[in-house]
């Protein structure tokens, strides 16, 4: 083996080290060489054959850094345990994160949970036995107590590192997570309703995973601050598996008992996400009521189905690939061992043709 080649395995090792503590810088070429004897064209030699397995990259003025990858290339892949991968907002969603870690010599491998917990604790059992250098994960029935906390535990003492999308379980409050700015979101669809000059106002959120607490929380702590009478009787909630039937079959009958049994006297309405509220105006047609002239409809998301609804859909926005960019970079500083700090995604309203004034 060739000086160079020893020296490229032996600033592996010191790479491997240092990531653990956070280091991702690299000695100066003259600090590796006076450590390990070896002459600057060694030195260099041993650089660019890191360089060529992506192992480090070069910044102008500044020297080399470790980019977090791995020499093996099995452990580049990062698993993400999500919901779906074909339905609603997810297939734009992992191409963006796919996309970025890619740019930087990562593979995304993606495990459907279907939002089922048991789903999950099978993809969970199923790491274990090789366990990766970093998951994503979408956790199942988040606002439910999670039964396998314990994997969890498992997979991080053998070196696992979590990134939650969207939510977190109680059970493990310490995990960095990326997420919507659900209570603001809810907040700000709230004021702009009142601002329309809506006082009657209801909605109807999902009650097993997390987002749906939280919007709904901002919503009617908007109408609490403005001293505008707020009801249960106003608000309806659905489970995954409402949602699960009425992606696969289209069935909404849980929106129709909600017109029935939730919207009486109202003049608007939050709903959870745009595919709740593109298929609430279906129902309220069915039921003779007219959007936006008897009640104005909003919701979160802003994906192709506020645009294909018969009535455009007001709804509220990221930047364009702002939450799939900032997962990928948010999972490479980790496998870099870079501190890292969970962040809240920031909505934007977007007006359509679903509001109006009351």
């Amino acid at each position: 083996m060739n000086k160079y080649e020893t020296l490229s395995k032996q600033l592996t090792e010191l790479i491997s080290r240092n990531l653990k503590q956070g280091i991702t810088a690299l000695p100066t070429e003259a600090a590796i060489a006076a450590q390990y004897q070896v002459s600057r064209q060694t030195v260099r030699a041993a650089l660019s054959l890191l360089r060529s397995q992506g192992l480090i990259e070069s910044r102008k003025g500044s020297g080399s850094y470790a980019t977090g990858l791995s020499p093996d290339t099995d452990r580049n892949i990062v698993p993400i345990l999500i919901a779906s991968n074909q339905e609603y907002i997810y297939p734009h969603l992992l191409t963006d994160i796919r996309t970025a870690l890619a740019e930087k010599g990562y593979q995304l491998e993606v495990h459907p949970t279907e939002n089922d917990v048991s789903r999950e604790r099978q993809l969970l059992l199923s790491l274990l036995a090789a366990p990766p250098r970093g998951v994503i994960v979408e956790g199942a029935k988040s606002a439910l107590p999670t039964p396998n906390a314990d994997l969890f535990e498992k997979l991080k003492a053998a070196g696992t590192k979590f990134l939650f999308l969207h939510n977190k379980y109680d059970a493990l409050p310490d995990e960095i997570c990326i997420k919507d700015d659900n209570y603001y979101g809810g907040y700000l669809l709230a004021s702009h309703l009142t601002e329309l000059g809506h006082t009657r106002i209801a909605g109807i959120f999902k009650a097993d995973d997390k987002q749906g607490p939280e919007r709904y929380l901002g919503a009617f702590c908007c109408l609490r601050d403005q001293n505008i009478t707020m009801s249960d009787r106003n608000v309806g909630w659905f489970h995954s598996f409402d949602l699960e039937k009425l992606e696969k079959n289209q069935d909404s009958r849980f929106l129709a008992a909600y017109i029935k049994e939730h919207l009486s006297g109202c003049t608007a309405v939050i709903c959870y996400n745009d595919e709740i509220a593109y298929w609430l105006i279906k129902e309220l047609s069915y039921a003779g009521i007219r959007v936006p002239r008897d009640i104005s409809v909003v919701c979160f998301d802003n994906t192709y189905l506020s645009e294909l609804s018969k009535v455009r859909i007001t709804t509220l926005t990221h930047r364009p690939h702002e939450m799939g960019g900032c997962v990928a970079e948010t999972m490479i500083k980790m496998l870099q061992g870079i501190p890292v700090v969970s962040q809240e995604i920031p909505w934007e309203l977007v007006r359509k043709e679903s509001d109006g004034p009351a």
